[in-house]
This record gives C-alpha cells, structure tokens and sequence, in this order.
C-alpha cells in the first residue's frame, strides 16, 4: 500500500511545517473509507453465523443485505491497488525518480510480501504454516515489477494496464493440471487463483490480474496531481466512463465476465445477478464497477463536514498499520467472545485450513450483531490510527515509510 507522501528524506527527525508532506485528501478519504469495509467484510468471515455455510453472493440462499454487505466491500482490493498505482505516480512528480524511486519500491514491495507471509497469514488462520496470499502480496509483487515499469513512459504503463485489464480473462479456461507441479505453482501464482502445491496454503490474488489495475493507477496519476477543480472533474469523467462502459458490456452479456447473469423471478434479484461478478481473479466488468463506484464514493467524501472525515483520514493515512492490527483485532475478538459462549479455543484456530470446526460447533452471530460489532472495531481502531497519522506528519523516520 503505497502512499503519495511516502518520500525518502534526507533528514530523520521532527519537520517543520513547510516541510510537512503534501497530501491529498480526496485519496486519503477514499483509502479510509474502504479500509473500513474491508474491516466489515473480515468481521463477517469471523463472526456471521452464515459466513461457514454458504457464499453471501449465492442468489440461492443470500438476501439482499447479506448480498449488499458482501458486494460493497468489493471495493476494497481494486481500490487499495489502484490508488498504490496513483501514489506511485504522485512520488515520481515529487521528484523521487529513477532509481532512488526503483530502490524504495522494491524494498516496500518485497516488505509488504514478507508481513503477508507471516504476521497477516498467521493472523488470518491463527494456525502456521499456512500461507493465504492476499492483495498485500499481489501488491507487494506489483510493487516490485514496478521499480522496473516505471522506467517506461507513462502512456506505456497504462496501455500494459488497459491490455491486462481487458485480456487476461481471455486466459481464464486454461487448464494446468497436466503441468509439473512447478508449472501449475506458477500459473495460481501470475494468473489464476489456486492451491500452493507442496506448500500449505492458497493464492487467491494472483500477481498479473492485480498488476494491471496498479498501471491503470500509474497511468491515470497526472489527472490527480492537477488543480482541484480540473481534478474533481476528470474524476468526474472517470466514474462516468467506467460505469457506462460497465454497463455497455454487462447488460447483454456482451464481454467482460466469464458468470453470465440470467433472467431471475424478481428485479432485485435480476439486479444481484448483474452485479454477481468474479472477482478470483478480478473480470474487466469487475473492475469497471468497482473502479467507478471507488471514484463516486471519492467525490462524496469530499462533501463530509470536517468533524465526520476525521475518521476516514486517519485510516486513509495509516493503511497498513491499520490493516495488520485490524486482522489480530477481528480473529482475536471472535476468540474472545467464543470461549464466553463455550466455545473452545482450539476452534478458533486454523481459521483457514479447517473452518468446518467452527460451523460444527455451533459459533455465529446475526447480520445486524455482526454490524455492531465491526462498528466497535472501528472504534478501538481509531485512536491508534489518528495517533500513528499524526505521529507519521510531524516526524520523518526511514521506518514509517514501511508501515
């Protein structure tokens, strides 16, 4: 998760505040924002009673809150990754370029690759080894090719961008099971989700789909580094154009996504089919609706009295350490309410290999208890955010970059 202040100094102290970092608030509150569903989303995996027994996108057995409460934290990856590509750009026309810049992003990128390995692997599953590679290793991997991309004009990084985007579903139907083990372990890993043959574990974010949507980022920089109004305008645009270009693809099921919406009984659920899109790895109509929903929700916040954006900001300013203490906090307090509920404690661990236990054992709450719930995270989040942030504008240390 790369941010547009994350600049090497040459100093290691307190700045003064001609020295402050600049920063953009629209990307901060748009980045805080979706840290906060992606913490509702994590909520629901360890805490809704259903979220052992079915797929919340399921139209056989989902309702339309559960779809919603599901569907709306799709923004979370391709947003995360879009705006690493924007803050990339953004460094570089801060004057971190060649390879100072090569140098920071492939020690970020291969940092963000080794937490997802162990501290949010190890999170996740409360189990080890088993490796879940997340949009922090996609990421950290895009990350790293970036230290060479960005060399390349940036035109070059947004056709690469658009082509990846559009194509690789393409690929979609290849089948790697005759490959060596080596073979196939590549194939989960660049292309499609997949287990990690010897290895215990499973890719669900392959490197390629994700680093398409990091050079759409990089690509579409400069509109975010223009003055405000010629800013607001162009992700006017942007918003408009993915959302239509969505729809002119998806409606008859022209291209874009391999799951084909069908004529259903109602117009709701019509309209949740429409929407039902793979996101493993993410469709073109996939990015379309998501990208675009991202760059609405963007312009709206921007609209918050400034007493109701302090929370988005904070998160937006500290992504990464919000989202590794965020996982221990979520995993961690299921844990906790499961033994006052009788549930052992054993249960609760290899979340991830082995999450019948939990459903055999009887744990979930309610939908609106899961809400609640997540409403409380978010509370004991905030005051650590909001200090890190502040901590992280007053001060230049080598190590906040990392985090």
């Amino acid at each position: 998760m790369a941010e547009e202040s994350d600049a090497e100094g040459t100093t290691d102290g307190p700045l003064t505040e001609a020295e402050r970092p600049h920063r953009l608030e629209m990307i901060d509150l748009l980045r805080g924002a979706v840290i906060m569903l992606m913490v509702l989303d994590h909520t629901r995996d360890f805490f809704h009673r259903d979220s052992f027994l079915f797929d919340p996108l399921d139209l056989e057995n989902t309702t339309p809150v559960l779809f919603f409460t599901r569907w709306i934290t799709h923004l979370c990856a391709p947003t995360f990754t879009f705006l690493a590509g924007v803050s990339i750009c953004l460094q570089k026309a801060r004057g971190k370029t060649g390879w100072a810049l090569s140098r920071f992003l492939f020690t970020r990128g291969l940092w963000l690759v080794v937490l997802e390995l162990t501290v949010v692997s190890f999170g996740f599953n409360f189990g080890y080894p088993f490796f879940f590679l997340q949009i922090i290793f996609a990421i950290g991997i895009g990350m790293m090719l970036m230290s060479v991309l960005h060399f390349l004009p940036g035109h070059s990084v947004l056709t690469l961008g658009i082509a990846i985007i559009a194509g690789h579903d393409l690929f979609a139907g290849v089948d790697v099971k005759g490959l060596p083990l080596g073979g196939q372990l590549f194939w989960h890993l660049t292309m499609q989700p997949g287990g990690l043959g010897a290895f215990p574990g499973f890719i669900a974010y392959p490197v390629i789909p994700w680093l398409g949507i990091l050079c759409l980022g990089y690509g579409l920089g400069p509109v975010f580094n223009q003055e405000e109004l010629a800013r607001r305008r162009a992700v006017t645009l942007l918003a408009a154009g993915m959302l239509a270009l969505f729809l002119i693809l998806r409606l008859p099921n022209l291209y874009g996504d391999s799951n084909l919406w069908e004529w259903q009984k109602s117009p709701v659920l019509m309209a949740l089919d429409i929407l039902d899109l793979s996101k493993y790895p993410p469709s073109l109509d996939y990015t379309l609706v998501t990208l675009g929903v991202a760059m609405c929700l963007m312009l709206a916040l921007t609209h918050l009295p400034k007493v109701l954006q302090a929370p988005f900001l904070a998160f937006g300013r500290t992504p990464l350490l919000t989202y590794l203490i965020h996982v221990y906090l979520v995993h961690g307090g299921a844990l906790l309410l499961g033994l006052t509920m009788g549930i052992p404690a054993a249960d609760f661990a290899d979340f991830l290999s082995n999450p019948g236990k939990l459903a055999q054992a009887g744990w979930g709450l309610s939908l609106p208890e899961v809400y609640g719930i997540w409403l409380m995270i978010l509370v004991a989040l905030y005051p650590v955010s909001r200090a890190f942030a502040t901590y992280r504008a007053k001060h230049r240390r080598w190590w906040t970059s990392y985090l």
